[in-house]
């Protein structure tokens, strides 16, 4: 696979399981870690495998970890263990060096509602030090649309920021389950923050990390928002077993060809 832009969903504690099969299709993984796997992390082996992808050719991005966790949350103790994941998982950048890391914001109205200002001014406490260490990095840091219904909040936390290392990361099946906007209104309003996508597929009733092509999402749609809006973003495959791997790769060819011309 020679698209440099094109990524795998890749969970930290199957890489080395999964290593000979990244090399031999020379495939980019995005490394996603939970808080177990970075609370057992041996950097000794962190470092192994960065080198063996580097001089592979292998590029990365991260995932960082979501469960449980919420950048703007009211709760102390829930902010402090936010934080504190958050480090850990920029310590495991500055070995990985990744093009981008993935975080999830946290917000869903039905949980925050009228604190929404409260949500955005923690968040914003929460991600100045992960920016900085992105910065000293050289990646970029970018918040995924999980529930929200429309763009606003993650608007907001982009522009307190105004910055190229803090980006969007639009996962389209995210959008097809919780967005009340069109996809053309989503890009209309976050396009040009794009820095990643998240690619997978369902029918808007479970999140199914379906490949994409296999379910009910409009991809041509898509990719043409995306060479509009974002050409340079990185593309993520969020696949969760080798078989769908495989498939969403094949699926998705045609749309690469239009990218990568011979």
């Amino acid at each position: 696979m020679k698209a440099k832009q094109v990524f795998v969903h890749a969970p930290y504690a199957l890489i080395g399981e999964h290593l000979d099969f990244i090399l031999k299709r020379g495939i980019n993984p995005e490394i996603a870690f939970t808080g177990d796997s970075l609370d057992t992390l041996d950097v000794r082996k962190l470092r192994e495998v960065s080198q063996v992808l580097s001089e592979n050719g292998i590029r990365t991005t991260i995932h960082a970890p979501f469960m449980d966790l919420s950048p703007g949350a009211l709760d102390r103790l829930v902010l402090e263990a936010t934080r504190q994941r958050f480090q850990q998982v920029m310590a495991a950048a500055a070995v990985l060096r990744p093009e981008v890391v993935v975080f999830h914001p946290g917000f869903d109205r039905w949980r925050f509602g009228s604190n929404r200002n409260r949500w955005l001014a923690h968040s914003i406490e929460t991600f100045q030090p992960v920016v900085e260490s992105a910065a000293a990095i050289g990646c970029t840091v970018a918040v995924e649309n999980i529930f929200e219904e429309e763009p606003s909040t993650l608007k907001a936390l982009l522009e307190a920021f105004d910055s190229p290392l803090f980006r969007h990361c639009f996962d389209v099946g995210h959008w097809n389950l919780f967005s009340k906007l069109s996809m053309a209104e989503w890009f209309a309003e976050l396009g040009p923050y794009i820095a990643e996508a998240h690619i997978h597929d369902n029918h808007g009733l479970s999140d199914d990390h379906s490949p994409l092509g296999e379910a009910g999402i409009d991809f041509p749609l898509f990719f043409r928002l995306m060479a509009h809006y974002a050409p340079e973003a990185a593309w993520t495959i969020e696949a969760h077993n080798r078989e769908a791997v495989e498939r969403a790769l094949e699926n998705l060819s045609p749309f690469l060809a239009e990218r990568y011309p011979e």
